[in-house]
């Protein structure tokens, strides 16, 4: 297991197929598909794994995926930069808390907080934006306390989206002393 970033209460690492399981259930889980403008999963465990095994495998070049674990190596929730647009160094961010036991007690603030720490000192990325659906206020919460602002809004099909966004200087200005 490849730790990525610790902290006070999680710690990123680099996922692996023992990830799949929690994967899985929280894909197929109806609340957590609202939160990602999305439906539940519905493909069977079988298609879930061979398709997850062979991403692991060859994850490709426009995305990072990382685990979080708690500090007792639970597996509460996953974190991931992709769009990695390496001309104009940005890329959007995403998160997903799944162990709802593990919601509002400051882990997703703290996953934020390292991914963004990781990518700004082992990338020469600029810009790190996550969209966010614009009723989804706790979300917009976490990331205006991990130095994010709103840039935009948008809306896809049905959905309405509100843009956030941090610039390397930004949180290297804010975190520098944390």
């Amino acid at each position: 297991m490849t730790v990525i970033e610790e902290g006070k209460l999680v710690r990123l690492r680099e996922k692996t197929v023992e990830d799949a399981e929690d994967d899985y259930a929280w894909r197929c889980d109806p609340e957590l598909a609202r939160f990602d403008a999305t439906s539940p999963l519905r493909a069977p465990l079988d298609q879930f794994l061979a398709e997850y095994e062979s991403e692991l495998r060859n994850p490709g070049p426009y995305r990072r995926r990382y685990a979080i674990d708690d500090l007792e190596g639970r597996h509460i929730g996953n974190c991931t930069y992709f769009n990695i647009d390496a001309q104009r160094k940005e890329v959007e961010l995403g998160i997903v808390v799944g162990d709802k036991d593990y919601w509002n007690k400051g882990y997703g603030r703290e996953a934020i907080a390292l991914l963004l720490k990781h990518i700004f000192e082992t990338t020469d990325t600029l810009r790190v934006y996550p969209y966010t659906l614009d009723w989804n206020l706790r979300a917009q919460a976490c990331f205006r306390r991990c130095g994010f602002h709103e840039a935009n809004r948008t809306a896809e099909g049905t959905y309405r989206f509100v843009i956030m966004e941090v610039f390397r200087s930004e949180f290297v200005a804010r975190f520098q002393h944390t």
